[in-house]
């Protein structure tokens, strides 16, 4: 087992960490002076130079003397020796405090086409990690769910009280994974999880210097359209996945926060770990005259639904705006912000897309101190900076 960790900061595990939010997660932490982030990725959908730029941020934020460098590993978490080589590797060197698990693949519409990759990568994956995690005493994770295990909710805005009913593989292996730390900080009172359920991440950071940089053809309309704008992907066009919803204007509506302000939400996420009332039972004796005397909620006071409830060591969180916009809609946000336009093509709806995922990020707001301030134009102004500057990403210079 690992020693506790003396260092001043907290060494912390981001798994994707040189992919798109990975990066920007591992930047905030960085920046906070508090954590040390060690990554891990095997660059299915990242490169190496993320992390470079990662640095030379925090470089000129910070000053060179009060950044370290971040240890990165090239390894695959579906294999369960190299998941354990980076826990062994931090032994008696104050070992490992906790845990920010992104890595996974994330396509709605190609995990109905690739259904086992995606149990194998994200679901295996995390299996792997956990039982290191045991197997080193690590006690804290913090995990990168999806607004997907809502499916089609029943109350718009959604809150975390939803039943939990994924419609798509990939929602699917969110709620799997919930449902897996649910079950081991029931087994582990010295376990504390908290799961992140992202709504729709969008933008750069504002340096432009990190952002989205997808292998192949982007499978999400926002860096779709970025690269289409210059040049890249254009042919084919653009397709419209059904108009016929009810929404606004037909097409799908989108809750998209900044990237920046999702990565900010992991930082509040790993302090929330060691809350003094966040997992703990609460003294029923209080008084709430004041926000400090309010006692923490119980678990009969805590979110449940149908066939998923929250417990004192595990909670879950919507990271979002609150706001949501149609496809049609970030269609001409994106023309605004690149200056040029998008011609499209409706076709039918695609497997797994559901209507509408707008958030209620109240509670993430209340518990964690979370706010998505940046808007959608501000996102894409700031990703128009990003994929103008890197019209290739990464590979740009």
């Amino acid at each position: 087992m690992s020693a506790p960790n003396v260092s001043p900061k907290k060494r912390v595990l981001v798994t994707g960490g040189a992919g798109y939010i990975g990066s920007h997660a591992v930047l905030e932490l960085v920046l906070t002076q508090r954590y040390q982030p060690v990554v891990i990725d095997n660059g299915h959908n990242s490169k190496s130079e993320a992390i470079k730029r990662i640095e030379q941020i925090a470089k000129q934020q910070l000053g060179d003397a009060n950044v370290e460098p971040i240890d990165t590993f090239n390894l695959d978490l579906t294999s369960q020796d190299a998941v354990d080589s980076v826990f062994k590797a931090y032994e008696g060197k104050g070992g490992i405090w906790g845990v920010v698990h992104i890595a996974a693949w994330k396509a709605v519409g190609e995990s109905a086409e690739k259904p086992l990759k995606y149990y194998q990568n994200n679901v295996s994956a995390t299996i792997n990690l956990l039982d290191s995690m045991q197997r080193f005493n690590v006690k804290h994770i913090v995990y990168s769910s999806s607004a997907t295990v809502y499916g089609t909710p029943e109350l718009i805005p959604i809150p975390e009280s939803s039943p939990i009913k994924p419609e798509s593989v990939y929602g699917r292996t969110k709620a799997v994974c919930e449902a897996v730390l649910r079950d081991l900080v029931r087994g582990d009172p010295e376990l504390k999880a908290i799961s992140l359920r992202y709504f729709n991440p969008a933008g750069a950071h504002p340096s432009g210097l990190i952002g989205e940089d997808p292998r192949g053809k982007p499978l999400n309309l926002i860096p779709l359209l970025a690269a289409m704008a210059v040049g890249r992907y254009v042919e084919g066009g653009l397709k419209v996945f059904g108009d016929d919803y009810p929404t606004v204007d037909g097409t799908c509506v989108r809750d998209y926060l900044h990237v920046v302000d999702l990565a900010k939400g992991h930082v509040l996420a790993c302090d929330a770990l060691e809350s003094p009332t966040l997992f703990k039972t609460p003294d029923l004796s209080a008084t709430a005259s004041s926000p400090a005397n309010r006692p923490a909620p119980t678990l009969a006071s805590l979110p449940t639904s149908d066939d998923f409830a929250q417990g004192i060591n595990f909670r879950a969180f919507n990271l979002g705006k609150g706001k949501a916009f149609s496809v049609l809609q970030i269609i001409k946000a994106m023309e605004k912000a690149f200056g040029t336009t998008f011609p499209y093509e409706v076709v039918g709806r695609r497997e797994g897309d559901v209507p509408d995922l707008t958030a209620d990020p109240s509670l993430a707001e209340k518990e964690l101190g979370f706010l998505a301030t940046r808007g959608l134009e501000e996102a894409c102004r700031d990703l128009e900076k990003w994929q103008t500057g890197n019209p290739n990403g990464y590979d740009s210079l």
